[in-house]
């Protein structure tokens, strides 16, 4: 088999209405207070590429129509669901009581280890995603009560947090995928 690149149309991506109503992976976004608008951009681009459910933008995070988040989501904010919330704790809350499974991406005493991570069996799961400076606000860790970290072996300790967004989304997804095939 020839190792060719494919063209746009030989990938054969689902349409915008397509991806909308398709079946969606049981994980939801939380941003708490995300800075940078290309961060959000890369985010929601990272949500369509696995069909995530929703996004709850929070607090001082930017919302579609922006140009700049325009630049880096490419359309993504027409295919993924997605609200504005002024806290990102009461979203938090609100999932919980929901019965969600909410997780806060972030370094902490009691972190899991990502590779440990198992998916909540029959339970929609929510990961929150935090400021770049600052991370995830410590009432919001608090109200997940529990927190995923990504093991780094450099000098650096953090990711961009849209790099950081695609590592656990795909994490997630490559575990639902293999409990399927199982």
């Amino acid at each position: 088999m020839e190792n060719k690149k494919l063209s746009l149309e030989a990938l054969g991506r689902k349409s915008v209405e397509e991806a909308k109503n398709a079946p969606k992976t049981p994980l939801i976004l939380v941003l708490d207070n995300i800075r940078s608008l290309n961060n959000v951009g890369a985010i929601f681009r990272t949500a369509d590429a696995f069909l995530i459910e929703k996004i709850y933008l929070c607090g001082i995070t930017a919302t579609p129509p922006h140009r700049d988040i325009h630049k880096t989501a490419l359309g993504a904010t027409e295919s993924v669901a997605w609200s504005y919330a002024d806290d990102a704790l009461a979203v938090v809350e609100g999932l919980k009581a929901a019965g969600c499974a909410v997780w806060a991406i972030e370094q902490t005493a009691a972190s899991t280890d990502l590779q440990d991570f198992r998916l909540p069996k029959q339970q929609k799961t929510a990961f929150v995603l935090g400021n770049e400076v600052k991370g995830v606000q410590q009432a919001v860790i608090d109200a997940a009560g529990q927190s995923l970290e990504i093991p780094q072996i450099g000098v650096k300790h953090s990711l961009n947090v849209s790099v950081t967004t695609g590592v656990v989304c795909w994490d997630f997804y490559s575990k639902m995928m293999a409990e399927k095939a199982i």
